[in-house]
């Protein structure tokens, strides 16, 4: 008999019909009922088998992760927790699982044991909702443009430059490291590597859409990116998706729109298509809060909280702006943030962000006209302002909980102010000749933005560290599985 999924058995009123599912064991209890699960709900479907009339010997194998083939009629379940079960007719063991050594056993695990074994929380409730969640989220990405007729390009994860000039990328090479080619200066001769020049993960498939939207108009790209950037924390990976949408003929304010639009879109999407997923997670969440000090805990549940930035308009400031607040705020003048506000040319940190979303405005914030000096310098530089600052036309968009959640910028099309400010940078015009070409020949004005897909589906999961939304997280020191 063909195989039913448990999320539409689940669903289903065909009761007295006979039915096959296959899936694994969550559960065995008084020899009787086996909870299973395929992965194709959160919920699992509980299975009733006669222990008088199945072999004793069969019974004893339905053990916690055995895989496991069960026919027989759905009825209407007389228990608490369920609408429907199976009364089994037929058991068929289709993969054991040692009981004694299957680490996921019915009970509560934290996540960091998890982490240690990511190759197997698949299983797990949790890493089901939030895979199920993800997913959306990434369907609801590419509808999104599709629909608004944007061209999806891939650009490339080996490349030679580096797009934000910061200097922290994975090396990409064939040299043997025991007998490294040298040239007569002492530094590593490239011609003999594979590519025959210096080459490195990605960092940013922005430099390369910039080319393709001044050709095609409005394209996104949408794949792995890679940050050899020593930070152990909450917030960063190593390797990550980065979904990065270019735009010629757009200005700033066309840019935030589309931001906007982008991110009430998805979120609206995942709530419409993941209902249980969300519930479930919004669960998960109150329970791990209630181990809080009451002060830090959130003031919003997850679907309030997701619902929070579907119904207001975001704010939007200039970094100037946001500066005077945060300088005359009461955590500020009480020195009671760890990074205190000076004055005007600070990098705002992630407690500045939450204040501005979360106690000030009460509502997400979109920050713009960010200090040159500590922005990328592809971003298109305003004129000085009264004080003689220098500012770019760069915008932040900002989260309850999450701080920046997206970042970009209009960028810089005009060849002479681009070229000074690599100049400034000591970014190389040789190395980057290609880039510079689209404003040798038919500038126009572009702009575009990044938005880090697992800090994403951070936000929208309710989870609070983002190993925990990424199958198999790469962090300083852990390349594991």
């Amino acid at each position: 008999m063909k195989r039913t999924r448990i999320k539409d058995l689940l669903q289903s009123t065909d009761f007295n019909k006979s039915f096959t599912v296959k899936g694994w064991v969550k559960t065995f209890r008084n020899n009787q009922f086996i909870a299973i699960n395929d992965g194709s709900s959160i919920y699992n479907i509980q299975a009733v088998v006669d222990f008088n009339t199945t072999d004793e010997s069969l019974l004893k194998r339905v053990t916690t992760g055995a895989s496991i083939a069960v026919t027989g009629r759905l009825v209407e379940s007389l228990g608490k927790g369920q609408r429907v079960e199976i009364k089994v007719d037929q058991l068929e063991i289709l993969g054991d699982s040692d009981a004694e050594k299957f680490p996921l056993q019915p009970k509560k695990h934290s996540l960091e044991f998890l982490r240690e074994i990511a190759h197997l929380r698949f299983r797990t409730s949790t890493f089901n909702a939030i895979s199920k969640v993800k997913h959306a989220l990434a369907y609801a990405i590419h509808q999104f443009f599709n629909d608004r007729g944007f061209v999806y390009v891939h650009t490339p994860i080996i490349t030679a430059s580096d797009a934000e000039g910061a200097g922290e990328m994975f090396r990409v090479s064939t040299i043997d490291f025991d007998h490294i080619p040298r040239n007569e200066d002492g530094s590593v001769n490239y011609k003999e590597d594979f590519f025959g020049k210096a080459t490195n993960l990605t960092v940013s498939g922005q430099l390369e859409g910039e080319l393709a939207a001044m050709a095609l108009g409005e394209v996104y790209t949408f794949g792995p990116t890679f940050r050899a950037e020593n930070s152990n924390t909450a917030r960063h990976l190593a390797e990550f998706w980065m979904m990065e949408p270019e735009m010629a003929f757009y200005n700033l304010d066309d840019n935030m729109d589309l931001a906007e639009e982008l991110l009430k879109y998805v979120i609206q999407y995942a709530i419409k298509n993941c209902p249980d997923e969300l519930e479930f997670l919004k669960d998960r969440l109150l329970e791990e809060e209630k181990q809080k000090p009451q002060g830090e805990r959130s003031e919003l549940d997850l679907l309030a909280k997701l619902n929070f930035c579907l119904e207001n308009n975001f704010e939007r400031l200039t970094y100037t702006e946001a500066i005077n607040i945060l300088k005359n705020s009461k955590p500020n003048q009480k020195k009671q943030f760890k990074y205190l506000i000076d004055g005007w040319g600070a990098d705002l940190q992630s407690e500045h962000e939450r204040y501005l979303v979360e106690k000030h405005f009460k509502k997400p914030v979109i920050l713009t006209n960010y200090p040159a000096d500590i922005k990328a310098f592809y971003m298109r530089q305003n004129e000085p302002d009264e004080l003689g600052r220098k500012t770019v036309r760069a915008m932040d968009i900002l989260f309850p909980g999450i701080g920046e959640i997206i970042g970009g910028s209009q960028r810089e099309e005009r060849l002479v102010l681009l070229e000074r400010r690599m100049d400034e940078m000591d970014v190389s015009k040789e190395e980057l000749s290609w880039y510079l070409d689209t404003r040798r020949f038919g500038s126009a004005p572009h702009a575009g933005f990044g938005l880090g897909f697992e800090r994403l589906v951070l936000f929208v999961t309710g989870m609070t560290n983002i190993r925990d939304v990424i199958p198999f997280p790469r962090t300083p020191k852990n390349a594991e599985f």
